[in-house]
């Protein structure tokens, strides 16, 4: 007999962590190779974990809820061949054979090292840091009370990079107060603050409260729910939220995807959507308007290289799911309809994986999928541009000819675009959207597939 590591796996460059949503298996089950343990989520997709080896699970490190860091022992599988040996086993060997006095030692040595590597909960903050600020935190062990009483000296008193290598080298020169002495000194200076603020002031910032009565239905938020609600407030809280809209004329779009969806679909075994179309109009907009390829860091703009299109896609439980087409500027509307069928397929059935919805630098939005003729959208932090596509609707609308002007029938739609005002001015907002629509009234109908 062994015993195996089963050890929480890399699911992507920029995600660390992932907490545990539900165990499949429990002490003394058998498993097979390749047979999902337990389900995990991080903070954008839930995900299982199969197990490389077959054996029984006689060990649980963690219970559900639990936070795990990417590479930490989750559980221990007993197996019959020669495998990697569990420390875990190694402590219980040793409590095995010393004295209880002992072996409670090693429990609370144990214990210590469990609270030493235990994350930051950097979503308990009322604060907005970036993930930049917010890695280099958890990197040197400065805790969330720490973070909180760091002075910004970004815009609204955020916290920069500088800021916070600066705390972190004044801490370690012990020039730094305990986290404690300056919590309790920032309460104190603000008590009188908060006492001499008006009476209608002090109102709102305390939370309306709820009238219910035996009728009413209480239902609390799910995980993504509340983790959605989370960002979208954060995010109308970062950024300075202004749109524009236009009209587009799509009746050359509607007339061509008419006559060879049947044939894309022969070909290719893939459905032709309009949201391809629309995602391939973004990318050229994005490549002639650098300035909306954008993110925010503090005082600094992150200029991107890739153009990497975010599709919001809703799921069937009603939250939504943001999944990312990477490189989008590279792929020929074959290769964008088959990216975009694969993610929105994944999305629907819960099998998207981590890295799927990671590095978007732009999101697109279809609202008109419910009938909707156009939206606000809130902008999906660090960027700065988010674009909805409102419903293909018949209106009558005037057309120019050189023989002269008349009414028609034509397929229009309209394009809503939310920036962030801090840096993206209308000029650019305005004139980003305009380009969009402009390449998709000039869509080839002549065009091959």
């Amino acid at each position: 007999m062994a015993r195996f590591e089963l050890k929480l796996p890399k699911m992507g460059e920029s995600v660390a962590e992932a907490t545990i949503t539900n165990w499949l298996k429990e002490v003394g089950d058998k498993i097979e190779a390749d047979e999902a343990v337990l389900e995990i989520a991080t903070d954008k997709v839930d995900s299982e974990v199969p197990s490389e080896v077959s054996g029984i699970l006689v060990e649980k490190l963690f219970g559900k809820d639990d936070l795990v860091q990417v590479g930490q022992t989750i559980a221990i599988i007993e197996t019959e061949g020669s495998v990697e040996i569990s420390s875990s086993f190694l402590v219980d060997k040793v409590v095995e054979d010393e004295a209880p006095a002992a072996a409670a030692e090693i429990e609370k040595t144990i214990d210590a090292a469990k609270e030493t590597v235990t994350p930051q909960d950097f979503a308990a903050s009322d604060k907005f840091f970036s993930p930049l600020v917010k890695n280099i935190a958890k990197e040197e062990g400065v805790s969330v009370a720490e973070l909180e009483n760091v002075q910004g000296s970004g815009k609204d008193g955020r916290v920069t990079k500088e800021d916070i290598l600066k705390y972190v080298e004044d801490r370690k020169a012990g020039a730094v107060a305990a986290p404690k002495a300056v919590t309790e000194t920032v309460k104190e200076v603000a008590a009188p603050v908060k006492a001499a603020e008006p009476a209608a002031v002090q109102k709102s910032q305390q939370a309306v409260p709820v009238s219910v009565n035996g009728g009413d239905e209480i239902i609390e938020m799910d995980r993504m729910r509340k983790l959605i609600s989370g960002y979208m407030v954060a995010s109308v809280q970062t950024s300075a939220h202004v749109q524009s809209f236009i009209e587009v004329d799509v009746t050359n779009i509607v007339k061509w995807r008419d006559k060879v969806k049947a044939a894309f679909e022969k070909r290719e075994g893939e459905k032709l959507t309009f949201t391809p179309i629309m995602m391939e109009a973004v990318a050229k907009a994005l490549k002639d308007f650098p300035g909306m390829n954008i993110s925010v860091d503090g005082d600094y703009i992150i200029k991107k290289k890739n153009i990497n299109l975010g599709m919001a896609a809703a799921l069937p439980n009603g939250n939504l799911i943001v999944p990312v087409i990477k490189n989008a500027d590279q792929l020929n509307l074959v290769g964008m309809a088959k990216a975009v069928n694969d993610l929105g397929n994944r999305a629907k059935a819960g099998k998207l994986k981590p890295d799927d919805t990671q590095g978007g630098t732009y999101t697109v939005t279809n609202v008109g999928t419910f009938g909707s003729v156009f939206g606000t959208p809130i902008i999906n932090q660090p960027q700065v541009g988010i674009l909805a596509l409102g419903a293909i609707r018949k209106v009558p609308a005037v057309i120019e000819t050189p023989e002269g002007d008349f009414i028609g029938i034509r397929q229009k739609m309209f394009l809503s675009h939310s920036y962030d005002h801090r840096v993206v001015d209308g000029a650019l907002g305005g004139s980003f959207v305009k380009r969009v629509a402009e390449y998709l009234e000039a869509f080839d109908v002549d065009r091959d597939f």
